[in-house]
């Protein structure tokens, strides 16, 4: 199965709480992820959770380790997401990591932030900490 991870599984990964656990399970058997997710990734390390530059890119590194290169946010994937935000009401910045999924060819898309059970093109959201 393909899948692709949203940031929140990349955060919840570096905690130690029952949801850290099962996003660590998550990784641990791989996925997908984008440019986007880095960097919304490293956002959430230094301004949330006050990590310093070098464990920021540390993680960022072991992210790479685990899950391999984050794919690139192309135009086309801009477009997509620009009419997913408009006829399915996601934000726009939701819907980018939707188009990327999609764009990637991933059938399942783990995301704690959007609407569980909510399948589009082909793409199935789960929230993983149901």
């Amino acid at each position: 199965m393909s899948v692709f991870l949203d940031t929140n599984i990349l955060v919840y990964a570096q905690q130690d709480e029952p949801r850290g656990a099962r996003a660590r399970e998550i990784v641990a058997r791989g996925g997908t992820i984008n440019v986007q997710v880095l960097n919304e990734f490293a956002n959430v390390l230094k301004r949330k959770m006050g990590q310093d530059w070098p464990a920021i890119i540390a993680a960022i590194e072991d992210v790479g380790v685990l899950l391999g290169a984050a794919l690139p946010i192309t135009g086309a994937i801009n477009a997509r997401a620009l009419t997913l935000a408009r006829d399915h009401r996601f934000a726009f910045y939701d819907a980018l990591i939707v188009a990327a999924a999609i764009d990637a060819k991933c059938r399942t898309l783990y995301s704690e932030d959007m609407q569980h059970g909510r399948t589009i093109e082909g793409l199935t959201i789960v929230d993983p900490f149901l």
